[in-house]
């Protein structure tokens, strides 16, 4: 992994943005970070891990401040950081959560945390992710490492470097745990743990059905008495052997208790056989002479009624011989009473055919068929001048109407000349008036325009007069807030220039006779300059810069207030033209009149036009009505002349046809009912004579019938009629009598030959039905008592068969559940683990025996071969972690000792080499990354000079391979050494700036 370039724009004390190219140290390889204490050097390396992981290792566990206090509150801040990973170069862009003017409204809003990762293809960047946690993720599969790996093989924080030298064993095994993975062994030693404990319930489990089934089989061997009284009198078998034997020996018994309750059943089954065959023969008898009985009972029945169905045979005969005869009678009779009645009607037709002709000719007619005839004629020709009189009402009416529409229509002609002679004189008069409102009317747009111009005017110089004095104030405020700001600048500067003058006796008041200058490095200080009077302490000056930001963010807010005021000032009075306010409200009233004199001109003109397009409009229509007019008196007249026609010529007609009466209705009413009259009375005579003849044919038919059947007249026949259903129900009942004597003297017979040589006496069931139930309830108890034995057999034998089965398993398991406990213990650092040591601490120990012998190889340089670091597995006391203790064997002695006995340069040069060797593991673990760029931040102010030049040799060596190193420190000894630097300075204003061009490598 390789940094290219980053930016940081309001982040730490980073007010502006500031650029940091890490390509430009490439051929150097080793940089220095340089600047004052305070000034922002570590920041650097905060904005690098912010921009890979979104957070900062100084503020893992507090304040997480990454929003720079120099920023206005509108001021962003991002950091952006350029980057390879092999042959893929990236480029990732975050924002912390800060607060920002709303962009509506007033006050402050949240802008939200905020990441994207883009990567350049072909020469463009291209997004992968544009959200923190994506972002987040797809680094995770980049990076391969973490944030903790990050920090401890790329990035050797400040205040960490020492960290893992002098920390206990249960500290560095919350770190190596972190830092490789490892927490996957300590769930290995708890899921073994619980497949432990699971194994050994599951073995209770097994022993505890063992005894339950044991317990049950002896229960159920007790409640059936498959023990002896001398027996079960006795002590019970402890043991299981003594316990199992005792269940096959009850077993035994149950067989041979079933054996002996299966003769017994088989015995009541033959029993029951022989009473159930016994009660079924005298059950027959009994039946068989019941029903003897009921036999001789029903033939008495039936033989008693035979004289009843002799006279019922005799009906049936004759209402069966009548029957041939009732069509032939029925006949003679319609027609004997239509003869009657048809007499009776020719008679009434003729007493109305007398009435309808008294008084005229055809009183006396004799061929009263050619008298209907001719009145049937005469009708024809009066029925169609009847239709003639009803339509002459009608024609008079509408020769009347067409009269009247004629004569309207003349009047309404008259009417529209009139009307249109006025036309003309009115349209001059509307053209007149219509040209003088245009003139008034175009006067109307000038006016509105010149109106609205006038209004905003006049708003304008209303509100130019009301920003003038906000203007003043404004102006003043900043004024004020600027006298106020270069006074706090001078403070401060004085306050800088005092602290510059005493730098040096600050530094003499900490030399210690013997031990080096941090400056100079010399341990004689021969005359070491003398303290100020007053000396400027880090909080003065920090609270007159404070003081000056403060002073300096007013007057940025008081100018650019006076500014805005004076900018609407000046809009308000460049929209109102350099006119007063009167005067512009003078105008403004003319204007008003004179739009509202051109509106009513407008209005006037548009109502002229409108009458005068109606007017044209209406004379145009009044010409096409008269023309209409005209059409429709020439058609109204032509009508009137043709219905005059019509009515004359239906009246000549009329008056033929109605002759002596009142009307042609009344003449064809008169002849209608004569003709019908004759009609009725001719149809009577015919209908009348017809009647006749068929009764006397019906009549003479019967006779000859009767004088050939059994009856001696027509009468006798006619009473012997019967209806067909009562003949019917008669000749049934006849039928089934005869078929039920039969039956009944066959069954009787059969019955009687069944019967012969039986006793006569009744047979008793009684007895038999009692010893067949007692026979049953015999076979039913065996039954039970079989059934019974049975399903003890069967259960003993079964509880038998899962009692070995539980033992068995009890004994499978036992072997299985005693392996995992071992196991358990043994990863979980119990016994038979002699070393105390859980799997995960073993795994841990391993590598950090891997990272000891990787830190010795620079250690032993460093040192010049004295010390050396080990790995200890020694038991720690108090239930302290064990397996991951580290010691420092000294050469010298021969001994080894802690590593906190060290000094403190000796401490620095151990934890470089630890912190190297760890990183070197860490990587190879993290899938070989190659780790191009490595930051070291720590003050190497604690080495002598000798020590020092060793530290930056380990240092040059990581160089090799195109490797970059920077490293942070304010020693001036590095300064000399490393020509290549990277300055930051705290500005006079407040906010750092980082500087990387020539005179940074001074």
């Amino acid at each position: 992994m390789r940094l290219h370039h980053l930016e940081l724009t309001g982040f730490g004390p980073f007010r502006e943005t500031q650029s940091v190219d890490f390509e430009s140290f490439e051929h150097d390889g080793i940089f220095l970070i340089a600047g004052r204490t305070g000034a922002g050097k570590s920041s650097i390396l905060d904005g690098v891990c912010f921009a890979l992981y979104g957070s900062v290792p100084r503020y893992e566990t507090g304040d997480k401040r990454l929003r720079s206090d120099h920023c206005a509150p509108e001021d962003p801040t991002e950091v952006r950081l350029e980057f390879t990973v092999g042959d893929r170069r990236w480029r990732v862009s975050r924002a912390p959560e800060y607060q920002r003017p709303a962009r509506r409204g007033g006050g402050l809003t949240t802008e939200p945390t905020r990441a994207e990762l883009e990567e350049l293809v072909e020469g463009a960047w291209i997004g992968r992710a544009a959200k923190p946690r994506d972002v987040g993720l797809f680094l995770d599969e980049v990076l391969g490492l973490n944030a903790q790996q990050f920090q401890q093989v790329i990035l050797l924080a400040q205040n960490r470097f020492s960290k893992f030298l002098l920390a206990s064993g249960t500290e560095r095994q919350s770190l190596l745990r972190a830092l490789f993975g490892t927490r996957r062994y300590e769930e290995y030693a708890r899921e073994l743990g619980e497949r432990s404990k699971a194994a050994q319930h599951e073995l209770d489990a097994l022993g505890e059905r063992a005894r339950t089934l044991l317990d049950q089989a002896e229960r159920l061997i007790a409640a059936h008495e498959l023990v002896p009284a001398e027996e079960a009198e006795g002590e019970a078998p402890l043991d299981l052997a003594a316990r199992r034997a005792a269940v096959d020996l009850g077993q035994q018994r149950a067989s041979y208790r079933l054996d002996t309750l299966t003769r017994e059943r088989a015995a009541a089954d033959d029993a029951r056989t022989v009473a159930e065959a016994a009660h079924a023969e005298r059950v027959a008898l009994a039946k068989a002479q019941a029903e003897l009985d009921r036999a001789r009972n029903r033939l008495a029945v039936l033989e008693e009624a035979g004289p009843r169905i002799a006279d019922d045979r005799r009906r049936v005969t004759r209402a069966r011989s009548a029957e041939v005869l009732r069509a032939p009678l029925e006949t003679a009779g319609r027609a004997e009473r239509s003869a009657a009645t048809t007499a009776e009607l020719a008679a009434s037709a003729d007493a109305a055919w007398a009435r309808a002709v008294a008084g005229t000719d055809d009183a006396a007619a004799g061929d009263l068929a050619a008298v209907v005839e001719r009145l049937t004629g005469e009708l024809a020709v009066w029925t169609a001048a009847l239709a003639q009189e009803a339509a002459l009402a009608d024609g008079e009416t509408r020769k009347t109407a067409a009269a009247a529409e004629v004569a309207r229509l003349e009047a309404d002609v008259v009417a529209l000349d009139a009307q249109r002679a006025l036309v003309p004189a009115e349209l001059e008069r509307i053209d007149t008036e219509l040209e003088t409102e245009r003139a008034a009317a175009s006067r109307r747009d000038p006016a509105h325009v010149r109106h609205g111009e006038l209004s905003a005017r006049l708003a304008a110089a209303i509100e130019a007069d009301g920003l003038a004095a906000a203007q003043r104030d404004a102006e003043i405020v900043h004024r004020d807030a600027a006298a106020a700001t270069a006074a706090a600048a001078a403070r401060v500067a004085a306050l800088l220039q005092l602290r510059l003058d005493g730098y040096a006796g600050e530094l003499a008041a900490t030399l210690v006779e013997g031990e080096p200058c941090a400056v100079c490095g010399a341990t004689a200080h021969p005359s070491p300059a003398a303290p100020a009077d007053e000396p400027v302490t880090d909080e003065l000056l920090a609270a007159a810069e404070t003081e000056r930001d403060a002073a300096a963010a007013h007057e940025r807010t008081a100018a650019d207030a006076a500014k805005a005021a004076r900018e609407r000032h000046g809009a308000a009075a460049a929209r109102a033209g350099g006119e007063g306010v009167e005067a512009l409200r003078e105008q403004l009233t003319a204007a008003t009149a004179d739009l509202a004199a051109a509106e009513r001109a407008v209005e006037r003109r548009d109502a002229l036009a409108a009458r005068r397009t109606e007017m044209a409009a209406l004379d145009l229509e009044a010409e096409a009505s008269r023309a209409s007019l005209t059409e429709r008196l020439a058609e109204a007249r032509t009508r009137t002349a043709a219905l005059e026609e019509r009515v004359a010529a239906a009246r000549e007609v009329v008056d033929a046809a109605r002759g002596e009466h009142a009307s042609v209705a009344d003449r064809v009413a008169h002849a209608t009912s004569m003709r019908d009259a004759g009609r009725a009375a001719v149809d009577a005579r015919a209908e009348a004579h017809r009647a006749a003849t068929l009764a006397v044919q019906a009549r003479t038919d019967v006779e000859e019938r009767v004088a050939t059947s059994v009856f001696a007249d027509a009468a006798e026949a006619s009473a012997a009629l019967a209806a067909p259903r009562d003949v019917e129900t008669l000749a049934e009942r006849v039928s089934a009598h005869d078929t039920q004597l039969g039956a009944a003297r066959a069954r009787m017979l059969e019955l009687e030959l069944e019967l012969a040589g039986a006793p006569t006496d009744r047979v008793d069931t009684e007895a038999s039905q009692a010893a067949l139930t007692a026979a049953d309830a015999a076979r039913t108890d065996a039954l039970r008592a079989e059934s019974d034995a049975r399903t003890l057999v069967a259960g003993l034998r079964d509880l038998a068969m899962q009692i070995d089965q539980a033992y068995a398993g009890v004994a499978a398991r036992d072997a299985d559940a005693a392996a995992i406990a071992r196991l358990a213990d043994t990863v979980a650092g119990r016994a038979p683990n002699t070393m105390k040591m859980d799997l995960e601490t073993f795994v841990l120990a391993a590598e950090l025996e891997e990272i000891v012998a990787a830190a010795n190889l620079r250690l032993g340089d460093m040192s010049s071969g004295r010390y050396r670091l080990q790995h200890t597995d020694a038991r720690a006391a108090r239930g302290a972690a064990s397996g991951l203790g580290l010691e420092i064997m000294d050469a010298f002695t021969g001994q080894s000792r802690p590593a906190q006995s060290l000094s403190g340069g000796e401490t620095f040069l151990a934890s470089l080499a630890l912190a190297l060797g760890l990183a070197e593991v860490v990587t190879a673990r993290a899938g070989g990354v190659r780790l191009d760029t490595l930051f070291v931040d720590e003050g190497f102010g604690s080495l002598d000079e000798e020590t020092l030049d060793l530290a930056m040799r380990t240092l040059d060596e990581l160089r090799q391979g195109g490797r970059t190193v920077g490293v942070i420190s304010h020693v001036a000894a590095m300064k000399e050494q490393l020509p290549a630097q990277l300055a930051v300075e705290a500005t006079p204003a407040g906010p750092s700036v980082i500087r990387q061009d020539a005179a940074a490598r001074v």
